[in-house]
């Protein structure tokens, strides 16, 4: 007989199916990076579910009498072993501030694991992963999994400055770092598509993106041409996370399709760019 609990740790037979929980999790991490990131650890009571590398959480924010919508947060990384995810989080407003002054064995609720993750089996020999900004926050559970997958992966991270480069020494344990920042402070001078990779793309079988829209656009255009599976991760507002509001809607050459739900993670060939 299957039980259902709400906020606990364990899970009806719906739930099953459906791959969504609804968990309290317990803080065991906080930790600030650089001026406008924190890495937050939060521990699962029992043990976590089958997560995807690409999906999400809707996260509540602990002051709910101001803050009333969840918030929609990639899932930075998975340890199965300590049953803890880790999620790189952007503070820019109220609801992200809440969340960064949280300490260990305060309680967050969960809604996981959302939407749709890469195609890990699609990626082949080798894979480059892209990001910028906060759209970095994916690439470390996904070249984990690539990895488990066979895969090689390679990441190429942009940024204004130094400053915008988040995590760089956790990433380069896990496959080879190219970057690039606008103002040439490390790296290559430019936009990610400038970095010289893009001149050896022959070398890569898959690209996977997440950050800005206009750079996946560029980046998906030359995938186009290069005849090279690519992916990418949309940003789009989010409320609901269950494809509900349908305030995250994208166009794709099928008609309008809800983010959370149906995404966040596209082939590039399914979108209208």
């Amino acid at each position: 007989m299957f039980r259902f609990y709400i906020f606990g740790g364990e899970y009806s037979k719906e739930q099953e199916m459906l791959k969504r929980f609804t968990t309290d999790f317990t803080v065991v991490g906080n930790k600030k990076i650089g001026e406008d990131y924190i890495l937050l650890e939060l521990k699962h009571p029992n043990n976590l579910p089958q997560i995807d590398a690409g999906q999400f959480v809707e996260i509540q924010i602990p002051d709910t009498a101001k803050t009333f919508l969840r918030r929609p947060i990639s899932i930075h990384d998975v340890n199965y072993e300590s049953n803890t995810i880790s999620l790189l989080i952007r503070i820019v407003g109220n609801g992200t501030t809440l969340l960064s002054n949280l300490i260990d064995g305060d309680k967050v609720n969960l809604i996981y694991p959302l939407g749709n993750g890469f195609s890990i089996d699609k990626a082949g020999k080798k894979a480059l992963l892209i990001g910028g900004g906060v759209g970095v926050a994916p690439m470390l559970y996904l070249a984990k999994k690539l990895k488990e997958n066979g895969s090689i992966p390679e990441f190429l991270f942009g940024a204004k400055s130094s400053d915008g480069l988040l995590l760089i020494d956790t990433f380069k344990q896990e496959g080879a770092v190219h970057i690039t920042t606008e103002d040439g402070s490390v790296g290559e001078k430019g936009f990610v598509t400038n970095h010289y990779v893009f001149n050896q793309l022959n070398d890569y079988t898959s690209i996977f993106v997440c950050g800005p829209t206009p750079m996946m656009k560029a980046i998906g255009k030359i995938a186009i041409t290069e005849k090279i599976h690519c992916e990418v991760s949309l940003e789009n507002k989010m409320a609901c996370g269950i494809g509900v509001c349908l305030c995250c809607v994208t166009e794709t050459k099928e008609g309008h399709k809800c983010v959370c739900s149906e995404g966040p993670v596209f082939e590039i060939n399914e979108l209208t760019w």
